[in-house]
């Protein structure tokens, strides 16, 4: 379950931002919004991040992508002529003279006790890294490594992993080092596939053809009634969705029902995009809220009804969901207290100098009337393009 995310210095973030996922003890409303952990801490299911165009919220999507990307490839081979993976996606904040380190963290909760990780690097070495572990029962806090100009383990660990100390690259995080060995102690595997298991999706996903490919077949052949039926929930009027194969290549078609009782097939890639990112969607979500799984989207919204929006974030509101869905917008259709508390709604605004800053609602003193949404339009929170006046003229 991840209880935080933040970023340092990455594209339009030069200051420090953190995502926190905690509820605040004082909200007592939509508690079914809410994950109870077994220490009784409270978690939000769902946060939704607004802003303006070229404020910066996608880059915060960005960031967590980038940080996974890290994760999973600063131990691969790199072929000659290519830049390695934190050369790749160092991105620092550019309206400075000065080019200093990228920091990102996460803090995760896995099997009751919660994990605290990052790293510092710039584009040619991981500077810092650190990984601490909170016992549930005593709240103890103890590093399970720190790294800077030397690698500090934990007692439990000093004697496994001292001997790969100096074989750790500069370039590669110890985390994923020591997760490609076999050792004792699951710490470093577990931690690992929590990060690399997030999924995180771009607006640019659902136009690939290659993942439709790999996913729907599988949930075709496996679940296609869960499909069908979701499909049906969001009124998408197909009544069956088959493949097949010729010549290597993969060939989806829907069928439509007429007045009359009569079955039309329809190539898939002739419904609409809102209808293809629904059936993407679900297969992540209905994976997600089947393992308890987190899901970050940017730009939900698009090419979505706010309506199926709102099916879609109610999923993870069953009382026995423990997944969370993290996701971009700028719809403003659901920004309300009758969906939403005011720690699951965060702001992205820009400033003069092309600084991102992240807020949450709960920050903000609330006028005694209006909806979240009216007053977010009346730019009570900030996080609006700020719109001049602009008039076509003759000749233009």
């Amino acid at each position: 379950m991840l209880i935080q995310f933040s970023l340092r210095n990455f594209l339009s973030f030069k200051d420090e931002a953190v995502l926190d996922m905690s509820a605040i003890e004082t909200y007592k409303e939509h508690e079914y919004n809410l994950i109870t952990a077994k220490t009784g801490a409270k978690f939000i299911k769902a946060a939704a991040i607004y802003g303006a165009n070229a404020s910066g919220k996608s880059n915060i999507f960005t960031a967590f992508n980038t940080f996974q990307k890290i994760v999973s490839e600063s131990f691969n081979s790199v072929p000659p002529g290519e830049k390695i993976p934190i050369h790749k996606y160092f991105r620092p904040f550019q309206f400075d003279s000065e080019q200093n380190n990228t920091e990102l963290e996460i803090v995760l909760m896995i099997n009751g006790s919660e994990y605290k990780y990052g790293f510092e690097y710039n584009s040619s070495q991981i500077v810092t890294e650190w990984l601490y572990e909170t016992i549930s029962e005593s709240k103890e806090v103890r590093p399970i490594f720190e790294r800077a100009t030397t690698l500090s383990l934990a007692p439990d660990i000093q004697v496994e992993c001292s001997a790969y100390s100096d074989q750790i690259p500069q370039e590669t995080l110890v985390l994923t080092f020591l997760s490609r060995l076999k050792l004792k102690n699951p710490v470093f595997k577990r931690l690992y596939r929590e990060i690399t298991g997030i999924v995180s999706l771009t607006s640019r996903y659902y136009q690939n053809p290659s993942f439709i490919e790999s996913l729907l077949t599988d949930i075709i052949d496996r679940d296609k009634q869960s499909l069908l039926s979701f499909l049906t929930a969001i009124d998408a009027g197909i009544k069956d969705i088959e493949y097949s194969r010729r010549d290597k290549n993969i060939y989806f078609c829907t069928s439509h029902e007429d007045k009359d009782g009569k079955y039309y097939k329809l190539p898939l890639y002739n419904e609409s995009e809102g209808t293809i990112k629904s059936i993407l969607v679900f297969i992540h979500v209905k994976k997600a809220i089947k393992s308890n799984n987190t899901v970050f989207i940017d730009e939900l919204n698009a090419q979505l009804h706010p309506l199926l929006l709102k099916f879609i974030i109610d999923l993870f509101y069953d009382k026995n969901s423990r997944a969370q869905l993290i996701y971009t917008t700028h719809d403003t259709t659901l920004l309300d207290q009758r969906f939403f508390r005011r720690d699951q709604i965060w702001f992205v605004e820009k400033d003069m100098s092309g600084h991102s800053r992240l807020t949450s609602l709960a920050e903000f003193q609330l006028p005694q009337e209006g909806t979240f949404g009216i007053n977010y339009l009346a730019g009570v929170y900030g996080a609006i393009p700020e719109l001049k006046e602009f008039k076509f003229k003759e000749g233009d």
